[in-house]
């Protein structure tokens, strides 16, 4: 019989890199964990090897490029789990993705924008309820040291698009997100920080941007399973770190203007068509 504590996880992106390794861990802790990822027979190895070491796994399948399939893993969970004590928000796409030519998803939005930011928005979002009846509980936004200040006018980067801009500004959008995440949630028991896990580590997004690893996923893994379970941070929220240390971000995640600018924009996106 599977070991549990009687606590539900749900990590995003976590069938390879430094998801996977966070799964692993939360798994061995008793945890229940719900692995998601695109890659079916991945998503089911990782599980197979979960239970195998006696813990609890359960795979869930969604692209989170498409909102229509975020809201599918929404529903997912939701009929998975009666408690969700912890999201993690860690899918993403690297720079290398759509390096020099601008990509678009299933919705028309900005490819790294749509998927390391928007899917994150609107699935915390419809989790909430489940997570607010979970408190305590925490999220945790795995965003980035690369950070660019948001052009309000051209987003979408239409008409300057890099793919180093587009990974930098969906990076800081979390942020922002994460700052006014923690001030609706205020008293609620259920806490939101954001971090940078560590630099360049040795994970698919950053080979394929060519650049060579710097680090571990082990060691962002640590820096991860700290703002998700360390005792120091409890009742701490809105916070952003570097590794384990808490950081300032960009600038523009601290202008209360830019995050209201970017949270109704955000609901517009993802509101259901």
């Amino acid at each position: 019989m599977a070991k549990s504590n009687g606590k539900t996880a749900l990590i995003t992106g976590s069938t390879d890199g430094v998801g996977r390794v966070v799964a692993e861990r939360l798994a061995a802790g008793d945890w229940r964990v719900l692995v998601h990822g695109r890659d079916r027979t991945r998503g089911e190895s990782l599980v197979a090897k979960i239970k195998a070491d006696g813990g609890d796994a359960e795979f869930l399948q969604a692209d989170l490029s498409a909102m229509a399939e975020v809201r599918r893993l929404a529903e997912a969970v939701q009929k998975a789990t009666p408690r969700l004590q912890l999201l993690i928000n860690n899918a993403g796409l690297g720079s290398g993705v759509a390096r020099t030519s601008r990509q678009t998803s299933a919705d028309g939005h900005e490819l790294l924008f749509a998927v390391n930011y928007l899917a994150g928005f609107l699935l915390t979002h419809r989790l909430l309820p489940l997570i607010k009846n979970s408190a305590p509980a925490r999220i945790v936004n795995v965003s980035s040291l690369g950070q660019q200040a948001i052009d309000f006018d051209d987003v979408m980067l239409e008409y300057d698009y890099s793919g180093s801009r587009a990974y930098c500004q969906s990076k800081l959008a979390q942020i922002l997100f994460t700052i006014d995440l923690a001030r609706e949630l205020s008293g609620s028991s259920v806490t939101v920080n954001t971090l940078h896990p560590a630099t360049y580590m040795n994970t698919t997004m950053v080979r394929q941007a060519g650049v060579t690893p710097t680090s571990s996923v082990e060691q962002g893994a640590d820096a991860i399973l700290e703002l998700a379970l360390g005792p120091e941070l409890e009742g701490k929220s809105g916070l952003y770190f570097n590794g384990q240390h808490e950081a300032r971000a960009d600038a523009q995640a601290y202008d209360a203007a830019a995050r209201r600018r970017l949270d109704a924009l955000s609901r517009e996106l993802t509101a259901p068509r």
